[in-house]
């Protein structure tokens, strides 16, 4: 799946999302609401307690407000939220 750069720059509060895949199996299957972001990890709201996942560790999927699915390498979204907005990513396709 090829997403648009811009994505990249959106704010994830808010979104649904759910860890896929992980280097620690712990993280695997959590899912829920973003309810806050840091440099290194999204802390997502599972089965009404706060679970915090390091985002360098992991690949998500986010449910856009459209209902559209889309999975990001947590790589790509490592560093301050307010930074990542700013940045401008090259295609690479």
């Amino acid at each position: 799946m090829r997403i648009a750069p811009s994505i990249l720059q959106e704010e994830f509060i808010g979104l649904k999302a759910k860890v896929v895949k992980s280097q620690n199996p712990g993280y695997v299957r959590i899912s829920g609401k973003v309810v806050n972001e840091t440099r290194n990890t999204f802390t997502i709201l599972h089965e009404g307690k706060e679970k915090v996942v390091v985002k360098d560790a992991a690949i998500f999927h986010f449910i856009l407000p459209d209902g559209s699915i889309i999975e990001i390498d947590g790589k790509v979204l490592l560093g301050r939220p307010e930074d990542r907005v700013k940045r401008t990513v090259r295609r690479l396709w």
